[in-house]
């Protein structure tokens, strides 16, 4: 694997922007169905999307009425998400950092980020959102973990093989397989509690917890495998090891797919 840094890894998905969006699962329609009961917020509402990436959430925030300003962090990935949003004038693609972002306007009545919040330094996380919103604003936070539960696939504990002969240091290697969803929802819920209330800027936090799965032939799993940012950073020989083991595996299942368990994770936080 390259020696990137956590922060060179944020650039990885720059690109791949057009595997992304369409190998990576939408996100549950039941997600913004919630967002609507837990914010309340009316049409017209002002939303800063942090990490827009393709649009794939932006489109069903827009689709509730909101305004939403997307910030993202690479030029590729915006410039494609500006062509595929070009129809909806309530939506602006802006090519930013958000950590050192300066709207035009502030006061936001959201600021949102799915699958992108994690990205973000401690000081951005929870300071600097708080300072854009309006007051009484909300911070929407959804990410997402692959899972293993009881009744989950046995693929992801025996693809491990793969992973440990092709590259053993890497460290998601070495944390091993997907854990349980109880146990992951546990941790998440925990910590993203303590740093919302340690942060003294936001409180009354929902949260919400969706579980889903998405089967996969061989061909799409490798596509998706194709959009994380450890697997983007691959040296261009290990990739090809590695995905033509998992290929070949899953091709020698009966039937030729694999079974993918999805856990989402939701919180909305009033700005105090």
């Amino acid at each position: 694997m390259s020696k990137e840094t956590p922060v060179d890894l944020r650039t990885t998905f720059d690109q791949v922007p057009d595997l992304y969006d369409r190998a990576r699962p939408t996100y549950p329609a039941a997600v913004f169905d919630d967002l609507d009961d837990l914010t309340g917020l009316p049409a017209g509402a002002r939303v800063a999307e942090i990490g827009c990436g393709t649009g794939q959430a932006t489109i069903p925030m827009a689709e509730r009425g909101w305004r939403v300003t997307c910030v993202e962090l690479g030029a590729t990935t915006a410039a494609y998400a500006r062509r595929k949003l070009a129809h909806r004038a309530d939506v602006e693609v802006i090519n930013a950092d958000f950590e050192t972002w300066t709207p035009g306007r502030a006061g936001f009545d959201a600021i949102a980020s799915f699958s992108a919040f994690h990205w973000l330094s401690q000081e951005a996380r929870y300071q600097r959102t708080a300072d854009l919103l309006a007051d009484h604003g909300q911070l929407i936070i959804f990410s997402t973990a692959h899972v293993q539960p009881a009744d989950g696939d046995r693929f992801f504990t025996d693809v491990q093989e793969d992973y440990e002969a092709v590259v053993p240091d890497d460290p998601l290697t070495i944390a091993g397989g997907p854990r349980p969803p109880e146990e992951i929802g546990e941790l998440s819920d925990g910590v993203l509690l303590a740093e919302l209330g340690g942060s003294g800027r936001y409180g009354h936090v929902r949260i919400r917890h969706y579980l889903w799965d998405v089967v996969y032939a061989a061909d799409r799993y490798i596509d998706v495998l194709g959009t994380y940012s450890n697997h983007i950073a691959f040296d261009d020989d290990i990739k090809t090891r590695l995905t033509d083991r998992i290929r070949r595996r899953i091709e020698a299942r009966p039937g030729g797919t694999v079974r993918k368990t999805y856990l989402g994770l939701l919180y909305v936080a009033d700005r105090l």
